[in-house]
């Protein structure tokens, strides 16, 4: 099983932008993008394990709160005691 607690692997890069958004990008989608205001989930149209763990891997790294996790096909948001369906591609988290 692939760790989760730091963003690491294959095809993956951590960044902080101009604006001061950090971003983990896998391939060239930034999977997870955050500041101090809010967190950016983008699957880039690619529901995979792998885009997956990118997202958990972060979430651990940079302390940001949430859990991503599948059930029948469908990914859901674990943020702040609420689950929340991810039904887009992308999902943006207030913190």
């Amino acid at each position: 099983m692939t760790q989760q607690y730091e963003v690491r692997g294959r095809s993956t890069a951590i960044f902080t932008d101009d604006d001061g958004l950090t971003k983990v990008v896998y391939h060239s989608t930034p999977v997870v993008s955050f500041n101090e205001d809010r967190v950016i989930l983008n699957t880039g149209g690619w529901q995979s394990a792998t885009t997956k763990t990118r997202m958990n891997q972060a979430s651990s790294q940079f302390q940001l709160g949430f859990d991503v996790s599948q059930k029948n096909y469908a990914w859901f948001v674990r943020f702040k005691g609420e689950t929340i369906p991810f039904d887009d591609n992308t999902l943006t988290l207030e913190r």
